[in-house]
């Protein structure tokens, strides 16, 4: 049987796997992401550290199927190349499939990096077993994939943009020069954000507040832990929150109905009572058909869900 190779590729780390065609890991290992000189050196690192470890572990081109990977930036899955992916200084074309097929010797695909996310939570994570599944990540922005029928939905490139839902019309604005997207009030810096903001007309006993108005450093864990204790500004934060992820989530249930929406990334470490709270703003606004069908889940593949997506991407083309 042939093996797969998972690549996650982000900023700071490069994450590899090598894995069985079943998904099961057999070797995992991650390079650190040389951004210097606009990037130049990630792709040649990137089929270095490859061709090491198959050295290493005895492995040639010919027992592979294929590389996936997954990355930041508007990527064109055809072509395999990327640009605009700003956090690696990628702001020219990459051609990333050309550059690693020719240094390893192994068919690659590449997808973005939440759509790869995406392929693997619906395939060995909360997902496992449905070919309808959307995945929401809750990280510094927001971002997601939609996984329908079995299949990545890509649109005419863009689809997946979770992050940019508009739920409050009149609310902050985004980097994306829009107004009120889900990003600015459910990532982890909007949720930090909405607790500033909404610190400022709080007049009750708050240890939130006393950490704003102080000076400390507050961050989406803080306010979380926060309300688990019944801080009272910490908990009108996080209903916000929930409020404005649900209804998102029930936008996006009403036009897809999948069997799963995952929710991950950083803010996700909340726990149960994030899938609690956002579950009663969903089940408001959600079709009924689809509030009795859909069901939320927390991701449960943390960091390996990037390399087991993108390992993934090898069986699905």
């Amino acid at each position: 049987m042939k093996k797969l190779i998972g690549i996650d590729l982000g900023g700071t780390t490069v994450k590899f796997a090598i894995l069985t065609e079943t998904g099961e890991i057999e070797h995992k290992w991650s390079i650190q992401t040389d951004i210097n000189q606009d990037g130049k050196k990630i792709v040649p690192d990137i089929i270095e550290s490859i061709n090491h470890r198959l050295d290493l572990y005895g492995l040639t081109a010919d027992n592979f199927l294929g590389i996936g990977m997954g990355s930041p930036g508007s990527v064109d899955i055809k072509q395999g190349t990327v640009i605009g992916a700003y956090n690696l200084n990628w702001r020219t074309l990459q051609p990333v499939k050309e550059q690693v097929e020719k240094g390893v010797g192994i068919p690659f695909c590449i997808d973005n990096d939440a759509n790869v996310a995406a392929l693997g939570e619906q395939w060995k994570g909360a997902g496992e077993g449905s070919c309808n599944v959307v995945f929401v990540t809750l990280g510094t922005g927001v971002g997601g994939g939609i996984v329908a029928e079995g299949r990545l939905i890509h649109g005419v490139g863009a689809a997946g943009e979770i992050g940019h839902i508009t739920v409050d019309p009149t609310g902050y604005e985004c980097t994306c020069g829009n107004i009120g997207c889900l990003e600015t009030v459910a990532s982890a810096t909007g949720v930090v954000r909405l607790a500033r903001d909404l610190s400022e007309d709080f007049t009750g006993d708050s240890k939130l507040k006393w950490l704003i108005d102080d000076g400390q450093e507050v961050t989406a864990k803080t306010i979380f832990n926060q309300a688990k204790i019944d801080d009272p500004l910490a908990e009108i934060v996080v209903e916000k929150f929930y409020f404005y992820l649900g209804l998102a989530c029930s936008n996006i249930a009403n036009v897809l109905h999948p069997e799963t929406i995952v929710i991950g990334g950083g803010v996700s470490a909340a726990g149960e009572m994030l899938v609690t709270g956002v579950n009663k703003y969903f089940n408001k606004y959600a079709f009924p058909t689809i509030k009795n069908s859909s069901k939320l889940k927390l991701a449960q593949l943390g960091n390996d869900a990037g390399v087991i997506g993108a390992a993934s991407l090898v069986k699905n083309q």
